[in-house]
């Protein structure tokens, strides 16, 4: 996705001049993204509940192989990006010359080999995955991201990650159950990631009234599902975690209603980008779509949050939205976006 500029950057278009320690320090969090990386934890937790399973070592180490590489992709991106910033973003690390652009290239293969070798640790079925989740961010970067393949690569890459943590979970036990479990809630992860790439494509010039509108209409078609209970929790875990999921209220095939937790979460998640996706309908402006997307993205816990809760995890749903007010709160000093 492209970046809207963050307040107070504007003094690094004057020269990157000499760099401290708190500079240097600035500039690498800019580049990648300090703040969204607190909406990549809730993947793996997500994924893991969809398993019916209680994280666990693994499931960490997945969280740990998300984090690098995401942390990757953000490198990689700018790096890809770095003619195109020199004329539209020359506030940016790599043009500005805070960042040269070998250090992002170099962190780039950095976190990737990290991210790559956590999975590893946490077993074949989690590096069956890693693999080709690592395999579709270089892949977006630096080549597909422009093409109109490039909103369902990134869709992809994030229910991938959610799948990550479904088979670092199961282990080798039986992750093919795990994963197949775990698919819904990737996908509807995906979907949101579709519409809100969509409607990044070109938000520096102006977006687009219908990516907006579609992206609206996914929020309420997600919205209406998350507040529907499973149809079936068969093959999703032993019998011991269904009947624990039933003493804590998550609806099963007996076709109770969903429970008001999850009703909640999934009312914190509409509410964040239904009235700035509405206001990007309206006026596709670069500040209204770059408002839609930050929003889009900022999205992503309650809706993290949202399926954990659904599958019957609420201490990852605790978990989960315990970030937002981290991101938050750095959001303040660093562009999300």
């Amino acid at each position: 996705m492209s970046r809207r500029r963050p307040a107070g950057e504007g003094r690094a278009e004057a020269g990157p001049g000499p760099l401290g320690r708190t500079g240097r320090a600035r500039a690498w969090a800019e580049l990648l993204r300090l703040p969204a990386l607190f909406t990549v934890p809730g993947d793996a937790l997500a994924g893991a509940a969809a398993t019916s399973g209680r994280a666990n070592r693994r499931t960490l180490l997945a969280i740990g192989s998300s984090l690098c590489l995401y942390e990757a992709g953000m490198a990689l991106n700018d790096w890809a990006d770095r003619a195109e910033d020199a004329v539209e973003r020359p506030h940016r690390p790599l043009p500005s010359g805070r960042v040269h652009p070998t250090a992002a290239l170099a962190a780039a293969c950095a976190f990737t080999g990290a991210g790559l070798s956590l999975a590893a640790c946490a077993g074949r079925p989690a590096l069956t995955v890693a693999v080709p989740l690592a395999t579709t961010v270089w892949a977006y970067d630096l080549s597909l991201k422009r093409t109109a393949a490039g909103p369902l690569a990134m869709a992809t890459a994030r229910g991938l990650d959610l799948l990550l943590g479904a088979a670092a979970t199961t282990g080798t036990g039986a992750p093919s159950t795990g994963i197949r479990a775990a698919l819904p809630s990737a996908a509807a992860l995906g979907a949101h990631t579709l519409a809100v790439t969509t409607v990044s494509r070109r938000e520096t010039q102006g977006g687009s009234p219908l990516a907006a509108l579609s992206a609206l209409t996914t929020t309420a078609a997600l919205s209406r599902l998350l507040t529907h209970p499973p149809r079936s929790q068969g093959g999703k875990g032993s019998q011991g975690s269904q009947e624990s999921q039933g003493s804590q209220g998550t609806p099963g095939t007996s076709g109770r209603s969903t429970s008001p937790g999850v009703a909640a979460l999934t009312a914190a998640y509409a509410t964040t980008v239904a009235r700035p996706y509405f206001h990007a309908t309206l006026n596709p402006s670069p500040p209204l779509t770059q408002r839609a997307v930050g929003a889009g993205i900022r999205a992503m816990i309650p809706l993290q949050c949202a399926l954990s809760a659904r599958s019957g995890a609420p201490v990852a749903a605790l978990l989960t939205a315990a970030l937002s007010p981290l991101a938050a709160r750095f959001a303040k000093k660093v562009s999300v976006t």
